[in-house]
């Protein structure tokens, strides 16, 4: 299965909606460069599949999708199933380890979704990523 990058977006600062971008360099072992959760931790990158957006409940929609964007890479193309924790992906030049899905809950924007279904995880490879290159599942703990 491919999958494809939809958008790439970082900011300096973390807590504030993040800036789409053409493209940009993945730092091994440290996430995106300019982002301001990148460094050395277990959730340097974001990735939030489009695909997860059936999951948000009807009241909060409009919500979440006129929100910004809150997370590194929106993607799609992708299963949910494909996209766990163990999973490592191939976006772009880069290779993402997925950690963990989701984290602390937010209740408002995009966050909603993001914070419950977002894939957090490590820069096992850097590279260049832009929007429209591929993403695929290169390896999966079974």
């Amino acid at each position: 299965m491919v999958g494809k990058v939809l958008s790439i977006n970082i900011s300096d600062v973390r807590g504030i909606v993040k800036t789409s971008i053409p493209e940009v360099n993945v730092l091994e072992n440290w996430g995106l460069e300019g982002d301001a959760h990148a460094g050395d931790w277990e959730r340097q990158v974001s990735i939030f599949p489009e695909e997860a957006l059936i999951k948000v409940p009807e009241h909060k929609r409009e919500e979440v999708m006129t929100a910004g964007y809150t997370e590194n890479f929106t993607i799609s193309g992708i299963e949910l199933d494909d996209l766990m924790a163990g999973t490592t992906v191939k976006i772009g030049e880069s290779e993402i380890y997925i950690v963990k899905v989701g984290k602390e809950h937010k209740e408002y924007g995009r966050p909603y979704i993001v914070s419950r279904e977002g894939r957090f995880g490590k820069a096992v490879k850097g590279g260049k990523v832009k929007v429209g290159d591929e993403v695929t599942v290169i390896k999966k703990e079974s």
